[in-house]
């Protein structure tokens, strides 16, 4: 299928490992040749993992950022995706949750993004995140986010077929760009994960940023009196370490490894946030532990009700402290868990990966959209944004 063919693989930012790095690390492994964009890469926050390969950056790289420093630049994003170089590619691959897919490749390259989310702060969580700031700084970061949703549109029409990590993804790259996803569920590295004997304590793994909703946890349990512990880090962390009550406690980032022993071994996971599709909660199925989890986003997807956990309605405290009381974690079949898990490894999303390339290759996939470069107006957005 892609005998002779050069291929490009493409995401946001590799400063770090999580959900979606992970799933740019299994496009990797699937074309070893490729050579790799992206708009600033840190070969030591990402652990190595790219260090083999060729990893070409955008003009932000001259300026060194690293996971504490790289959202400073965010304005300049758009514009530093469309300067990335892929001519000669014949087929391109973004894995987006920002503005990858804002890339532009030949007029006769084929682009599929794989889409984690479109940018979440300029359309779903817009008027949260508005909502949060001062009269004028929200006046600003309002024009922003508007020239930054006509640029993401424009954009969105270049790409020849989007897949979604999730029905969730699917309805928002529907309702915001217009176009339709194939949905195939990211690959889960089941084989990292045993099941072993579960403790007292209840498990967050998550990025500490605000819209985790990380906070009903910590209330929840200050409340519960139960034991928590808090594994991740990020710029909502230290708010949470001043909320949290004497059984809260925080590790910061973990390794693998470490997580996955944690994973085994708690009572269950915590998921408090609206995940497009939510990684670590499959991750604790393939520990054999059950997952509490707010009833939204791609939990409802992963999770069995009932049978490898429960749900709470509400994102709020009392109903978090709710689910915990009534839900008996031990008494879950980690065997169904680990079960429900298999779903999501690696061999389903290749075979799924590959079947919609073909199609596109073929031309039985989306309809093409003219691929031209943006008009100067629309490029300009990307660079005041």
């Amino acid at each position: 299928m892609l005998e002779g063919r050069r291929v490009a693989l493409v995401h946001d930012f590799l400063v770090d490992v999580r959900g979606a790095e992970r799933v740019f690390l299994a496009l990797c492994e699937m074309f070893p040749d490729a050579a790799l964009f992206t708009a600033v890469y840190d070969e030591e926050g990402t652990e190595g993992r790219f260090a083999h390969r060729d990893v070409r950056t955008s003009f932000l790289q001259r300026l060194r950022p690293s996971a504490r420093s790289f959202r400073t630049l965010l304005p300049l994003y758009p514009a530093a995706m469309e300067s990335l170089d892929l001519r000669g590619f014949d087929l391109v691959i973004s894995s987006s949750s920002a503005w990858a897919h804002g890339v532009i490749p030949d007029d006769d390259a084929v682009h599929v993004c794989y889409c984690h989310n479109p940018f979440r702060y300029a359309w779903n969580a817009r008027q949260e995140t508005l909502a949060a700031r001062d009269p004028v700084s929200r006046a600003a970061l309002g024009a922003v986010f508007q020239r930054w949703r006509q640029w993401d549109w424009i954009a969105a029409q270049r790409v020849d077929a989007y897949i979604a990590n999730s029905q969730t993804t699917k309805r928002r790259v529907a309702r915001y760009f217009g176009r339709e996803a194939t949905v195939l569920h990211p690959p889960v590295e089941i084989e990292r994960f045993a099941p072993s004997t579960p403790g007292e304590v209840y498990l967050v793994l998550s990025e500490l940023m605000a819209h985790k909703r990380i906070d009903i946890a910590v209330r929840a349990f200050n409340d519960l009196g139960r034991p928590l512990l808090i594994v991740g880090n990020g710029p909502d962390g230290r708010r949470l370490h001043r909320l949290a009550g004497p059984t809260v406690t925080f590790t910061g980032r973990v390794s693998d490894s470490e997580a996955a022993h944690l994973l085994a071994r708690t009572r269950a996971l915590v998921v408090t946030a609206t995940e497009e599709f939510g990684i670590a909660a499959v991750e604790a199925q393939a520990a054999g532990r059950p997952v509490i989890a707010l009833n939204d986003g791609g939990v409802r997807e992963t999770v069995i009700e009932g049978v490898t956990g429960a749900f709470f309605e509400r994102p709020e405290p009392a109903e978090l402290a709710g689910a915990v009381r009534s839900f008996d974690a031990l008494a879950v079949d980690p065997g169904a868990c680990v079960a429900n898990a298999r779903r999501f490894d690696g061999t389903q999303f290749r075979r799924g990966l590959e079947a919609v390339i073909g199609r596109v290759l073929d031309g039985d996939g989306p309809r093409r959209v003219p691929r031209r470069r943006p008009p100067r107006r629309a490029r300009g957005l990307a660079r005041q944004a």
